[in-house]
């Protein structure tokens, strides 16, 4: 019996202490629920009144960090920029400043050069960070980007740059020449050669500025204000005109070919239409045969030629110029659309070239919604690209879109035109090297120029290459 009691008597003993654990461990689970944790103090709830709806809109990345530099509230874009990481401030100046505007309360502001994100290539990122107090406990960080405003700003400060020294160079010489003609008065054979130098010097000034006149048309005009359709059979013309003294001088050949539709079939650039502004369509492609005939040595073939091809937003015109010369690098490729670029500066001064015809190339195709590419190996080579939408495409969602040219009419792209090729030169026949379509290979360019604010290019999707153009025989 007393072993029967003293079991009976700790079995109790027992129960009554695991009731007594179990009823502690429930009001202590009580307990640390209604505590405030660490997370639930990184709410809205610390953030005053509305800064929460303020920061949301702001267009600056905006962090704010509590007495502990922990991140109460941060944008996506301070996520995106690398500032926050692990739920801390990543960038040790800013976490000085925030220490520094907290203990005494002034706002600071600092420019920085940040590391891009995923490059390992050392760019920098400038940023600028301003520093305030947030109530008692908090500092709020904002912070703008400023890569591309500095960007732009070293465009412009080397295009002021360029543009001086391009100016002052042919300006310098006619004052030396004209002090030259004025020693040698008494010298009429010396006048003369002088005097021919001037003309030179002032031709040379007057391209200068008639070419900064026309790329500052293309970039502040919207081109497709008096757009029209273009036959671009009347463009290759005019461009093969505007060259026809310089390569008759060197006695270069200008073939004119191409298909009128991408299947191989049709007569070159007759009944391909583009829509856009005559006159600035007719200065791109002018500038590129003009370019394809300086770079070329003596006796040798340039070839112009168009073909459609389609796209999914609709079909599309390519207009492509092969020459035999020089090539350019793939270095120099990159940079080749920059105004005032010269692969060859020596050539270039000695064709009176400006450094300016491709960057007007550039702003041309991209303000028609098109782009311009190049293909090129040194020593045999290059071929540049105008790609542009052709006209009745344009023109069907522009009266689609309710635009305000709607009302012109149907347009007629022509159909009965016949299938013809034009030639200048003397042994001329269909584009040489381009039964397919010159250009079709073309490298495209990732949109960057850099120095551009020529806007989004209008991209096709990948399609079966074609050959790379083949050198002129």
């Amino acid at each position: 019996m007393d072993v029967n009691a003293a079991v009976a008597a700790l079995a109790a003993i027992a129960g009554v202490c695991t009731g007594v654990i179990a009823m502690l461990a429930f009001r202590w689970s009580e307990r640390d629920q209604a505590r405030p944790t660490r997370s639930s103090l990184h709410t809205d709830a610390v953030l005053p009144p509305g800064v929460d709806t303020v920061l949301s809109v702001l267009r600056s990345s905006a962090v704010v960090l509590d007495e502990s530099d922990s991140v109460v509230k941060a944008s996506s874009a301070a996520y995106a920029l690398g500032l926050v990481r692990g739920g801390k401030l990543a960038v040790e100046p800013m976490l000085h400043m925030a220490r520094d505007t907290r203990r005494d309360g002034e706002i600071r502001q600092v420019e920085l050069d940040l590391p891009r994100r995923g490059t390992g290539r050392g760019e920098a990122l400038a940023v600028s960070a301003r520093v305030a107090p947030l109530g008692s406990r908090l500092v709020l960080l904002l912070v703008e980007d400023l890569t591309e405003a500095r960007r732009i700003e070293a465009v412009r400060r080397d295009f002021v740059a360029n543009v001086s020294h391009e100016l002052k160079t042919p300006v310098g010489a006619l004052s030396l020449l004209s002090e030259a003609v004025m020693d040698a008065s008494d010298d009429p054979e010396a006048v003369t050669r002088f005097a021919g130098r001037m003309q030179i010097e002032a031709t040379r000034l007057t391209n200068l500025v008639q070419e900064l006149i026309d790329l500052s048309r293309v970039q502040n005009d919207d081109p497709l204000e008096d757009a029209e359709p273009v036959r671009v059979d009347e463009l290759v013309a005019e461009a093969i005109d505007r060259s026809r003294h310089t390569a008759s001088t060197k006695q270069i050949t200008m073939a004119v070919g191409g298909t009128s539709r991408g299947d191989g079939t049709g007569g070159g650039a007759v009944g391909l239409h583009v829509w856009g502004n005559r006159g600035q369509l007719a200065a791109a492609l002018g500038n590129l045969v003009e370019n394809a005939v300086n770079y070329s040595p003596a006796r040798t073939r340039v070839g112009i030629a168009a073909r459609r091809v389609t796209a999914p937003g609709g079909d599309q015109i390519e207009i492509a110029v092969t020459d035999q010369g020089i090539g350019i690098s793939e270095k120099d490729r990159e940079r080749i659309f920059e105004r005032f670029y010269r692969v060859d500066p020596a050539r270039s001064r000695a064709t009176g070239g400006t450094g300016l015809g491709l960057a007007i190339v550039k702003h041309v195709a991209a303000s028609h919604g098109g782009e311009v590419t190049v293909w090129s190996t040194e020593g045999q080579g290059s071929t540049f690209t105008l790609r542009l939408p052709e006209a009745g495409s344009v023109r069907d969602r522009t009266q689609v879109r309710g635009g305000d040219r709607a009302d012109d009419g149907p347009y007629d792209p022509d159909p009965a035109a016949p299938d013809s090729e034009s030639h200048s030169g003397p042994d001329s026949d269909a584009a040489p090297g381009h039964r397919d379509g010159p250009g079709a290979g073309a490298e495209r360019r990732p949109d960057s120029d850099p120095d551009s604010p020529s806007g989004p290019h209008l991209r096709t999707t990948p399609r079966e290459p074609l050959p790379a153009p083949e050198v002129l025989p």
